[in-house]
């Protein structure tokens, strides 16, 4: 296993070739799809012929650093979903999006918010980043909960995208939270998980 980060109960590594079926899988949960879709499934082939090859791409790109990362229970090894840790195609390489989805079993347990706190702390602290930025629908309140559990400031509301016009409470627009790498230290005495290993 190509182990990116590992936390108390999580280990990242990089997606491979071979994993196509477990991102087919999350994203087939109309639940889990809820406020990216409507609950519409991720098309099988578009997994296979665009998604994952690009997610193998990025790793390229990026010297294996930044990316989509496949994060699995180290108590039994299940996959529990993925996150992202990644600048925008044409934004600036110091400003990373930090991104999560899990599947519902890992729901409620505080998984979303160990791995985030953890990425985190590999992009201040490891890579130098300067700014971590992270978007979601308004009316997503479980994805606002983890943002707000790491300490992100409200930076801004957006727009709903086109594509998710037809998601519940796409009326109500989206929200933009971030953390500086000042901030990030400032919490320091604070922080829980710092200690999680990376490699």
């Amino acid at each position: 296993m190509d182990i990116y980060l590992e936390t108390e109960r999580l280990t990242l590594r990089r997606f491979t070739a071979d994993d196509a079926d477990l991102l087919i899988e999350l994203d087939s949960d109309p639940a889990v799809m809820r406020y990216l879709s409507g609950g519409a499934p991720t098309p099988p082939e578009l997994v296979r012929e665009r998604q994952l090859p690009n997610i193998l791409a990025q790793y390229e790109k990026w010297g294996g650093d930044l990316g989509l990362f496949a994060a699995h229970d180290k108590e039994d090894g299940a996959f529990v979903g993925w996150f992202l840790l990644r600048p925008e195609p044409e934004g600036p390489p110091d400003e990373v999006e930090l991104g999560y989805r899990l599947r519902q079993a890992a729901w409620g347990r505080g998984l979303g918010t160990e791995g985030s706190r953890a990425l985190l702390g590999k992009a201040f602290e490891e890579l130098g980043l300067r700014v971590v930025w992270a978007e979601t629908m308004s009316v997503n309140r479980g994805s606002r909960n983890i943002m707000e559990k790491l300490r992100m400031s409200l930076a801004e509301t957006i727009p709903t995208p086109p594509d998710m016009l037809m998601v519940e409470g796409s009326e109500l627009g989206g929200v933009r939270y971030e953390i500086t790498k000042e901030q990030w230290e400032q919490q320091d005495p604070w922080r829980e998980g710092s200690s999680a290993s990376t490699t």
